[in-house]
């Protein structure tokens, strides 16, 4: 969007006049409302292009100044400004387009958030928008988000839908942070209220008593639930017919943090949580024992302990359609061969990914120790039992390989079971991260170094088809992680 700007103001413009409305508007949505808000100063042609958007965007967050941008003093103008923005959007006599969705993300202060809700809900009832995306933020970080203050931003997000109910009747995204709800109102909101909300998301919720929360809603048509720091006992979903997708990050209680009842369209399922040495470990096959049907698994373990108890030949019936087997954050260390248990239940599975945690940022790291979390090695053996039928794997993906004795024979014994393998994709996995480039000296991998050079990454594929005879093409990938690094693959 600057590119657009620096050519306008240079007079630059004939290849943008020979666009089409149509092809500028869709411009204008890859970009944020202040952005494009600001386009209608560049030019006559581009004066009302602003207000034909179908699909636009108005977050506070876009309009919050730096660095304080979480002080009140700031919230309340980025606020003032959304109100502006909104109300000069909505105005109905410069609507010529009906709006396809709205999103909006809003903090609950002072007028402006009323301001904003009287003129949606007015847009709602003309029907000029059809579907809402709906996030309610909170100035107060987690940490300190204490009962009271939950409990008030409990009470401000229920009044702000009794005052302005047409909202819910076309809300089909709802996000919310640091909200205390009663077990009863919770329900009543998220499912009889929002009967056509699609994807909720929950940051740092809980519930009253920190007790279990029962989902039993057969008429609801939400399709993705993802909840992450939910201090709740458990969740039971009962009943969601149409719920798809579910991901749940990080759990306090020391019990496994949810089960499933009635979910025949559930598919993916990701489970994420860096546990202590207080989580108990639990069973994987009762988790899953409703959602039969799931046919991609992620289980990330962020580097610490894993929580679940070793299960084998239990895992089959609730394995039975996986297709996509994901297992993140094993610490670098750690054997690996654990996870043959989880490949062997499942034959069917044609995409196994692994992923190793190496961090040496997190080692620490003050929130990790006074939670006292700590490292045990998986007490999982080989696997005890076989299914006796043939892997179907085709694409075996492995994050961080170093040069210890494990990381080979890992990978030898998967391209050793797998007769149909395609491809051994081996990647070096440096994603970004500020608080390890920080180090002062930056320690060394513990896994050892990725092989970038020619030379290694062949003698490796050599040591690899001197182990096992298999066809699978092996692909060494570098850099793909980086947003600016392009990705460098070689074929062996």
């Amino acid at each position: 969007m600057d590119d657009i700007f620096f050519l306008l103001q240079k007079g630059v413009e004939d290849r943008l006049s020979a666009l089409t409305d149509d092809i500028l508007i869709s411009i204008l949505e890859k970009v944020d409302v202040a952005t494009a808000a600001r386009s209608s100063v560049l030019s006559t042609r581009w004066r009302n292009l602003s207000w034909l958007l179908s699909d636009p965007k108005f977050h506070a967050t876009d309009f919050l100044s730096a660095p304080c941008g979480g002080a009140a003093r700031h919230i309340d103008q980025a606020m003032a400004s959304l109100a502006r923005a909104t109300g000069s959007f909505l105005a109905q006599p410069r609507r010529e387009r009906t709006v396809k969705q709205l999103c909006l993300e809003l903090y609950l202060t002072g007028n402006y958030s009323r301001d904003i809700g009287l003129l949606v809900s007015s847009t709602i009832d003309s029907e000029m928008v059809k579907d809402l995306e709906l996030a309610i933020l909170t100035e107060k970080e987690p940490k300190d988000s204490k009962h009271e203050v939950m409990v008030q931003q409990a009470r401000e997000v229920n009044g702000f839908f009794s005052a302005f109910s047409s909202v819910l009747r076309c809300l089909t995204r709802l996000q919310l942070h640091n909200v205390r709800f009663a077990d009863q109102d919770m329900n009543h909101l998220l499912f009889d209220c929002c009967k056509q909300l699609l994807h909720l998301s929950l940051n740092h919720c809980n519930t009253e008593d920190y007790s279990v929360w029962k989902i039993d809603a057969p008429n609801s048509n939400l399709r993705v639930l993802e909840v992450y720091f939910f201090q709740i006992k458990r969740a039971e979903v009962l009943c969601l017919p149409k719920l798809e997708r579910v991901l749940w990050q990080s759990w306090f209680s020391c019990e496994a943090p949810l089960s499933f009842g009635y979910v025949p369209s559930l598919k993916e399922l990701s489970l994420v949580s860096n546990a202590t040495l207080r989580h108990l470990d639990f069973s994987l096959s009762q988790i899953l024992h409703g959602a039969t049907n799931t046919n991609a698994l992620t289980l990330n373990f962020q580097g610490e302990k894993l929580w679940m108890e070793p299960e084998g030949k239990q895992l089959c019936t609730a394995f039975n359609k996986l297709r996509k087997l994901s297992i993140h954050g094993i610490f670098i260390k750690f054997d690996l061969l654990w996870t043959l248990n989880l490949l062997e239940a499942p034959p069917s599975v044609v995409i196994f990914d692994v992923e190793m945690f190496e961090h040496p940022c997190w080692e620490s790291n003050k929130t990790r120790i006074s939670y006292g979390a700590q490292r045990v090695k998986p007490s999982w053996k080989m696997p005890g039992f076989t299914s006796y039928n043939k892997w179907q794997l085709k694409e075996f993906q492995l994050l961080v390989l170093g040069p210890l004795e494990q990381h080979f024979l890992f990978v030898s014994t998967i391209m050793g079971r797998a007769p149909d393998l395609k491809t051994v994709l081996l990647t070096d996995g440096k994603y970004p991260c500020k608080d390890c480039d920080a180090m002062v000296p930056i320690p060394p991998p513990i896994g050892g170094f990725f092989p970038t050079y020619r030379d290694g990454q062949e003698a490796i594929a050599k040591q690899l088809r001197e182990r096992v005879r298999s066809l699978a093409q092996i692909i060494f990938r570098s850099g793909s992680t980086y947003h600016s690094r392009a990705a460098q693959s070689c074929i062996y």
